[in-house]
């Protein structure tokens, strides 16, 4: 990366995030037989969302798919191809969710509107041949984070979700801690950019627990998760924290560490093998969680 001249803008802002990042990788194609615009409820209004499903005319159980991007970057473009793969890997539904971004929406309105999309499947359940009462909730770094804020603000309420699959998610903002201080350097994800971030989501204050999942006092009565790490990551430790924390509270955990993987690896999926594995593994907790 460093020899092909990558960096960030300076200074960081997110217009200048969103021009360096918000365009998809080229990925191989993959076949879904059915892929169309659709709405979703926001918390303040419709939402634009994607719907991928890989056998129209069945009903399906559905995951519900938080793009990443720190929150401020990321759109349903940028996950099309995960979002496909996981369709056809797991064979459920798939509905990516474009929820409003920081700066300019900060907290807790992403997670709002998270939320409301989930809340208001049922009433669109139907249109969208999904099985209301079967979905869970899967997300990448700071759509991984949403999805576990997601499901603590859904706990013990009707139809909550089967699972929860989180790719290298976001789950605090201790920028001391050991993976942190190991990945200083930078790579894909650097430091620098998690401090803007963070910022840019909920400004100087401490973050609550639906920020940061890993400060909720209780986890108990979570749905079960599958937590996919990646080695070379700045948020490596706090997603192992969060598996262990969720395991402490009786929360079936399954963790899977990618020691050579770097932040944002289960999108090269067709050109990295780890990739491959990654997608494979959290389709396959899909599977279980619907069977």
């Amino acid at each position: 990366m460093a020899a092909s001249g990558f960096a960030l803008p300076d200074p960081l802002e997110a217009n200048a995030m969103r021009a360096m990042m918000d365009n998809p990788m080229p990925m191989p194609p993959v076949e879904v037989a059915e892929v169309r615009d659709v709405e979703v409820d926001g918390a303040a209004g419709p939402l634009p969302a994607r719907l991928y499903h890989p056998k129209p005319g069945e009903t399906l159980p559905v995951a519900v798919l938080f793009h990443g991007g720190g929150w401020v970057v990321g759109t349903l473009e940028t996950h099309d191809a995960l979002a496909r793969k996981i369709a056809q890997e797991a064979g459920c539904a798939v509905l990516s969710v474009g929820y409003r971004l920081a700066p300019e929406h900060p907290f807790p309105a992403p997670l709002l509107d998270c939320v409301a999309a989930v809340e208001g499947l049922p009433a669109r359940a139907a249109s969208f041949g999904v099985d209301r009462s079967r979905y869970a909730l899967v997300g990448d770094s700071a759509g991984g984070n949403l999805a576990a804020a997601t499901a603590l603000s859904l706990r013990g309420k009707p139809h909550a979700p089967l699972a929860q699959v989180l790719f290298y998610p976001v789950i605090d903002n201790d920028f001391d801690n050991g993976s942190y201080r190991a990945n200083a350097a930078g790579g894909f994800l650097s430091n620098e950019m998690m401090v803007f971030f963070w910022k840019a989501y909920v400004g100087d204050a401490q973050p609550s627990e639906l920020a940061a999942p890993i400060r909720a006092k209780d986890l108990s009565g979570l749905p079960p998760a599958t937590i996919i790490l990646a080695g070379n990551d700045p948020l490596h430790d706090e997603g192992f924290a969060y598996a262990m924390r969720l395991r402490e509270a009786g929360v079936p955990t399954d963790l899977h560490d990618f020691s050579g993987g770097i932040h944002g690896f289960a999108s090269f999926f067709g050109l990295s093998p780890i990739a491959d594995q990654a997608v494979a593994l959290g389709a396959a907790a899909l599977k279980r969680a619907f069977a």
